[in-house]
């Protein structure tokens, strides 16, 4: 039995835990993490809290382990993908992260669309011509911030520079390069010609390595820094929903994780690739496995924005606000009672890949309140659910298996609303406690502790399962329609 520390760097906060090979937790921890949006569309946070983070986190987990630094036996990190790091020669940040829901550089998007073969760069790389790649991000940078752009000596994600202050060694998990649009699909290994279009030069991409793959060991300025002790192996690690899908079970096609967390994903597994510009494309951990997948722009992300912005008066309940809005939610008919919310707040990435949306709020009356409000931006991300199951099932997946991870995932109003309106049940598995657990399991797999990746399952229970009321089946269509046209009608291209 071997014990492993897992790390997730998330959008909303960082989170430790050590957990044991026989498949026990011995300790779990979080800090909160701010996301700024200083201008419409964008999305940064400073690299420095997410370090200062697992600073605090790593000897609050042996405290309550009552474990020594010495007993760990390898270290995972997991995290939002792909978000945009850019160092100098020394290695030090140069500017606050790119986040993967930014959505700034649309008119680079639609610029690199206009030089390449859209259909030859989505067959090569998996990924279509959007935000999310590597390329218009750093085309804007060039144009912007120019200086910034000449100091830049490395680019990486936010695993990956975990990974290097942990090391010292500069890397990038295969994840991050693929979603970046950097990696031809056909040798599994990053381009010059791809890494050209982001106009730096090829040595600024690091090199690529495997989610298991040894990333290096932990250093003593990172020991001291951490509490962890110098020459614990750090593995490569791996993106955040990947790593969520792992343990919730989402390993055989048709299987489906909705992951809420910052953002809401929806990720399937299958054998195959089928590369669709609408949908992104990663690695399992499973060798040999895709995951094809959505990302929305916001999720958690919204729901903490608007609790703040609307209900600071509200009570909490059981410590929390959003509780309290779930209760004003649940005394809310299905449908919001004609209220329809367009969650694109930071522009929207799948199924649309539009930078440039916004939220909205339609069909507002004097007679709607609080409640209403919530429970609309609750349907909305259940709605958008939806479109992408659609278009998964249009390409030739066949979602049939439902399950939910992550802190929104613990909203039963939420849960039992996405069930009612996708027409499934959902389960939400007991003991998952998120990304950390799978990028803890993949340090196990990594140095040779674990054998078999089907054995994170033992961490793992039943838990809450949401069937579909056919009473709200009325509404939800009548909802689902709303949603689906409002878009197109606002957004007339």
């Amino acid at each position: 039995m071997a014990l492993v520390l897992g790390l997730d760097i998330g959008t909303t906060s960082t989170i430790g835990i050590l957990a044991d090979t026989a498949g026990t937790v011995r300790a779990l921890a979080s800090r909160p993490v701010s996301l700024s949006s200083p201008h419409p569309g964008w999305a940064e946070e400073d690299p420095a809290e997410w370090w200062a983070n697992v600073c605090a986190l790593v000897p609050e987990l042996l405290a309550e382990a009552e474990v020594t630094a010495g007993e760990i036996a390898g270290i995972g990190v997991g995290g939002m993908l792909p978000a945009i790091l850019l160092l100098d020669a020394e290695g030090r940040i140069l500017r606050p992260s790119i986040q993967q829901s930014d959505g700034r550089s649309g008119e680079e998007v639609a610029a690199l669309a206009a030089e390449v073969d859209a259909s030859a760069f989505l067959g090569r790389t998996g990924n279509g011509i959007n935000q999310q790649l590597a390329a218009p991000r750093l085309r804007w940078i060039r144009l912007h911030e120019p200086d910034v752009f000449a100091r830049t000596a490395t680019v990486m994600g936010s695993y990956d520079w975990i990974n290097f202050r942990l090391t010292g060694r500069r890397a990038v998990e295969q994840n991050w390069a693929l979603e970046a649009g950097l990696t031809d699909l056909a040798t599994h290994r990053i381009a010059d010609d791809l890494v050209a279009l982001t106009g730096l030069p090829r040595q600024a991409v690091p090199e690529r390595i495997e989610s298991t793959a040894l990333h290096g060991r932990v250093t003593a300025e990172a020991a001291r820094a951490t509490s962890l002790a110098e020459g614990t192996p750090v593995i490569g690690g791996a993106a955040d929903f990947i790593a969520s899908a792992l343990v919730a079970g989402v390993t055989a096609p048709g299987d489906v994780l909705l992951k809420f967390g910052g953002s809401v994903d929806i990720l399937t597994a299958s054998t195959t690739a089928r590369p669709d510009a609408r949908l992104f494309l990663d690695y399992h951990l499973i060798p040999g496995v895709f995951v094809p997948n959505g990302c929305m722009s916001t999720g958690g992300s919204a729901l903490n924005w608007a609790a703040a912005t609307f209900a600071a008066g509200i009570e909490p309940v059981g410590g929390s606000r959003h509780r309290a809005l779930d209760l004003l939610a649940a005394a809310v008919p299905a449908g919001a009672e004609g209220l329809t919310v367009l969650p694109y707040f930071l522009g929207e990435k799948t199924p649309l890949h539009d930078p440039a949306a916004r939220g909205v709020l339609e069909g507002l009356t004097l007679s709607h309140g609080l409640g209403h409000i919530w429970r609309a931006l609750l349907e909305s991300y259940a709605f958008a659910i939806r479109h992408h199951l659609e278009v998964m099932a249009g390409i030739g997946h066949a979602p049939r298996r439902f399950l939910a991870s992550d802190g929104g995932s613990r909203s039963s109003v939420w849960m039992q609303i996405v069930a009612d309106v996708i027409g499934e049940p959902v389960e939400v598995p007991g003991g998952h406690p998120g990304t950390c657990l799978g990028a803890a399991w993949t340090a196990a797999m990594g140095i040779g502790a674990a054998s078999d990746w089907a054995d994170v399952a033992r961490f793992v229970t039943r838990g809450a399962s949401y069937r579909p009321d056919p009473a709200t089946r009325e509404a939800y269509e009548a909802g689902y329609r709303r949603f689906r046209d409002l878009y197109p009608r606002i957004y007339r291209r």
